[in-house]
């Protein structure tokens, strides 16, 4: 069974048919020691999808819906995923300098919705999100964000880490944006191959990300309030890379 309003399908089979119709899977919950053949059906199909479910209590499941769910609940996303293993071969090849964005478990869907919405407007090439841990790609993100989501790659990935390895292996420049840096955002080059990385809402980036990163830079703050909204960071620190594009193009 469907539920429009909220994004989510829920039952076995449901489940089932939508994952082989091709629908983009966002999040998959599944109750905890689950069985029989059909969730064994479930299993591999999920297996073969690359797609990770959550396992959970069935008390968070009752939450989605009252209705059977059969210790299934999928959210659907209405924009297809990309890998960034694809992505960056593909930007070299065609000659463009990488521009990416990684979003470290940002919750908040409106903040979510308005950064890809900067983010396709700047030029980014690809979001890239974790796996768990962020915020849904629903309804409201993709109208937060105007539109863009659709217009905009995003890449879903089990470990924001290892992407940061991959990224500096590919050529290409990590910035972490965090107000433990010493470095403005006008004392670094984001002319060259670059990703910007922008952290959770409360706690900021993960230290393994941190840790990861080439370089840790902040926006300059003058008033008695020490933090910005991080949808408001992001768009001053995109459009500060932008800049130097620009100038560097003329």
């Amino acid at each position: 069974m469907t539920d429009k309003k909220d994004d989510f399908i829920f039952g076995l089979r449901p489940v089932i048919e939508a994952i082989e119709a091709g629908k983009t899977i966002d999040k998959i919950f599944v109750q905890n020691a689950l069985q029989g053949e059909i969730y064994a059906e479930l299993k591999a199909i999920l297996a073969q999808n690359k797609i990770r479910p959550n396992y959970v209590p069935i008390e968070k499941l009752n939450r989605f819906t009252r209705k059977n769910h059969q210790g299934v609940v999928a959210f659907i996303s209405d924009v297809p995923f990309h890998r960034v293993e694809d992505i960056v071969p593909q930007l070299f090849e065609e000659g463009k300098t990488p521009f990416l964005l990684i979003l470290d478990r940002l919750t908040d869907v409106r903040n979510f919705g308005a950064i890809c919405r900067t983010a396709e407007c700047v030029g980014i090439d690809a979001v890239i999100i974790p796996e768990k841990g962020g915020a849904p790609i629903n309804s409201d993100s993709i109208k937060t964000s105007a539109g863009a989501l659709y217009n905009i790659k995003i890449c879903k990935e089990p470990n924001l880490a290892h992407v940061v390895d991959y990224l500096q292996q590919s050529g290409i420049s990590v910035f972490s944006a965090t107000e433990k840096a010493q470095k403005l955002i006008y004392d670094v080059s984001f002319t060259e191959p670059c990703a910007i990385v922008m952290g959770n809402e409360e706690t900021g980036i993960s230290k393994e990300v941190l840790h990861h990163s080439d370089e840790k830079i902040k926006l300059p703050i003058e008033g008695k309030t020490q933090s910005l909204n991080v949808s408001v960071a992001c768009g001053a620190i995109l459009y500060e890379a932008m800049r130097q594009k620009l100038v560097k193009t003329n």
